[in-house]
């Protein structure tokens, strides 16, 4: 049987992502996880709503050794996609080093292994923060890179060119760069959601502990922006959303129906969304009143970004199927499912 490995398969994306490999794919599903911001508890959730295990390997991929012992190991690997990787824009800007070493690292010993075992499908994990401060909306995949506003932006365009220039000395290796844009929501059942060690830095979890009595009140992190009421705009997608276009951007290169060794699509559902307006959202589905105050503009934020989606749409025949209230909503659920374990 035919192997996908997933880096990271215990984290938010990742671990949504397994879920869509397992219902619709027959691919054997292998996971790299050292658990660093995440859980071991992932995995019983995946298999709650799959009712299928999943295999991981509990191993550090800054150690190449370690990984190569591991990948060794794995029957017909064919493809990886990589998720692994520090995240937090703000911790970014106070430990650049360990955003650097960490994920510059790791995604050349990824590609190393690729290399030694001849693992030819390649997805790369990237973002939206690539762009920086951009002049045009909607932002295309040719739109030109700003200077990154954070140390983690900036590894992603590090890490987009080490990805491409790899990719143009190995000629059977082929790959997709997907550039999301604001990953938030949990799975439709109410499951499986964004659940960090961490402190949560993104808006909607941010929302949600804060509503439920987790996080005190939330801080809108400035409200005197050059946008249509003050706060900072950005193009949010449902989890789900994003690990679909996950198993389309495997099977594009699988079916070979790539044009060129290196892809990039955009992964955003077009619109562009104010935080007020993430604020209202969920007050709406979840019936209740959010209590939050205006802050000071935060370090490493981009005022302004959405995504025009046109090219996933038409070369991965991809479809943003959640709207911003099924995202709050299913993001609500979550955080009442983990209150009511945390009670039992």
């Amino acid at each position: 049987m035919e192997t996908i490995i997933v880096t990271g398969g215990a984290g938010y994306i990742g671990s949504h992502t397994i879920i869509e490999l397992l219902q619709n794919t027959s691919y054997h599903i292998i996971s790299i996880d050292n658990f660093s911001n995440s859980t071991k508890e992932t995995f019983n959730r995946i298999e709650t709503i799959t009712g299928k295990q999943v295999e991981n390997l509990d191993i550090d991929i800054c150690h190449l050794q370690e990984l190569e012992l591991a990948i060794k190991q794995i029957k017909n690997p064919i493809g990886i996609i990589h998720f692994a990787a520090y995240k937090s824009v703000g911790d970014s800007v106070l430990n650049p080093l360990a955003y650097y070493h960490n994920n510059i690292s790791s995604l050349v010993n990824i590609l190393s292994v690729c290399k030694t075992f001849k693992i030819k499908h390649f997805i790369f994990s990237s973002s939206c923060s690539v762009y920086g401060n951009v002049s045009e909306l909607p932002v295309t995949e040719n739109t030109p890179f700003s200077i990154a506003e954070s140390p983690y932006a900036h590894t992603k365009q590090i890490g987009e060119d080490i990805v491409s220039n790899f990719a143009k000395s190995e000629s059977f290796f082929n790959n997709v760069l997907l550039r999301y844009f604001n990953p938030v929501g949990a799975h439709e059942s109410g499951l499986n959601g964004e659940l960090s060690k961490d402190k949560p830095s993104n808006l909607v979890p941010f929302i949600t502990q804060s509503a439920i009595g987790i996080l005190p009140p939330l801080t809108v992190f400035g409200d005197d922006y050059d946008t249509r009421d003050g706060s900072c705009i950005r193009d949010y997608i449902h989890v789900s959303d994003i690990a679909d276009a996950h198993v389309k951007a495997l099977n594009y290169l699988i079916e070979k129906k790539n044009s060129q060794q290196t892809s990039i699509f955009n992964l955003g559902t077009g619109n562009g969304v104010s935080v007020f307006e993430c604020i209202h959202s969920f007050e709406k589905v979840s019936n209740q009143k959010l209590s939050y105050h205006i802050g000071k503009r935060r370090s490493g934020d981009v005022i302004n970004i959405y995504a025009n989606n046109t090219l996933a749409k038409s070369q991965l025949n991809w479809q943003p199927k959640y709207n911003l209230d099924d995202m709050m909503l299913s993001a609500w659920k979550w955080e009442l499912n983990l209150k009511n374990k945390m009670l039992k």
